[in-house]
Formats: C-alpha cells, structure tokens, sequence
C-alpha cells in the first residue's frame, strides 16, 4: 500500500551514526518538525550495488543539506555488521567515509512498515511454525518525508537496479518549490525552470510557453 500522503511509520531503533559510533533508540521524531527527511532502504552490507549507492548519497550529502533534508540509510543487517563495513576502505568494497546515520533494521519492521521487505511471513495454524518466502531483505526503497513526517514521494527499485541520486534531489526541491510558492511542478521540472498554478489557465499558459 502506498504510503505518499500519509504519515511515515515510526522507528526507534540501533544503528550507526558518525561513521563510527552505535547508538540505541536512533528515532524519526526527532527531526518531525525539524528536518526533512530522505530514508532509503538497501538489500545488504559487504555486497555489490550497494555500496556505490551509499558512496552515491554520501557525495551528495552536502547538497542535501544545504536542503535542510537529512539522508539515512537502512538494511536488515546488525550495528556491528554496518560498522564493520564502515570500517572497510573504498578499494576493498566498504563504505569508509559514509557519515550519514545507517539503520539496523535487524528484527525487519521498518522495512515491513515501509512495504519493502522483499517477501512475506506465513503462519500455518495446524503446524503453528511461520515460514517465509522471497527474500528477507529490503528492496531499494526511498522515500522523501517532509518536516511534518507525511511521505511525500516513495520509490522501490528491485535488488539490481541502483538508483540515481540526482534524481531525489530534484524531488526535494519540487517539494520545497511546492511548499514555498504553492505552485506545481511539471513533468521533467527542476529547480529554475517554470512551475504553474494548479488551475486551467495555468496549465494552459505554462503548455503555451513549453
């Protein structure tokens, strides 16, 4: 179910921040009112495509938040495995250097909460055992949440396709464009170009000019 309009799921949970430190009980509230946010999901630590991903949001970090938006990262792996990796140099498939906060989504939660977790648990009530089928990882999942925490864009990649960083910065500026001037942005809008007013006239002016 698509959660764009609605407001995230709630989190409390380990993770990494700083590079360098495990910390207990890391939370969505505190940046509610404070920060928006960019939360994306990652299948797994010491793997392939994730590691460019994270190096990818970590060199745009700073254009994030010049943006006042936070990035944070999670997978299903434990604090200790994502320190692990942390501590791995670039050259030999680590993310040294990654200084935004990495979520420890060990008991798979967000991941459900979010709709990305790339399967699903069964219950047989004769046998009363669960089982599971698909993978229990998360897919590529990002989602923009805004200063209020409703969700305001979400995506989901499959396991192979890495994402395009640009592309969420461009997000958030349609968002604060939207939220500062009450205008819509159009297909293939970014930041300098006209917007227009969700009204016949406006669309019918910016389609005249473009």
């Amino acid at each position: 179910m698509a959660l764009v309009g609605k407001k995230a799921p709630a989190f409390s949970v380990g993770a990494v921040i700083n590079g360098e430190e495990i910390v207990e009980n890391f939370s969505l509230a505190q940046y509610i009112g404070q920060k928006n946010v960019i939360l994306f999901f990652y299948p797994k630590d010491f793997t392939f495509v994730c590691p460019t991903e994270l190096h990818a949001f970590q060199s745009k970090l700073a254009e994030f938040e010049k943006r006042d938006t936070v990035v944070i990262g999670c997978s299903t792996d434990t604090e200790e495995t994502h320190l692990a990796w942390l501590m791995t140099a670039k050259d030999q498939g680590g993310i040294e250097g990654v200084t935004y906060t990495i979520l420890a989504d060990v008991a798979k939660t967000i991941s459900l909460n979010y709709g990305v977790l790339g399967g699903e648990y069964s219950f047989d009530a004769v046998t009363r055992t669960w089982s599971f089928s698909g993978a229990p990882i998360a897919y590529r999942g990002t989602f923009l949440i805004d200063k209020e925490g409703i969700v305001r864009h979400e995506s989901v990649n499959d396991f192979p396709l890495g994402r395009n960083i640009d592309e969420y910065l461009r997000i958030v500026d349609a968002q604060l464009h939207v939220e500062k001037f009450g205008e819509v942005c159009p297909a293939n809008w970014e930041e300098g170009k006209a917007a227009m007013q969700a009204t016949n006239e406006g669309v019918a002016n910016y389609l005249s000019n473009n």
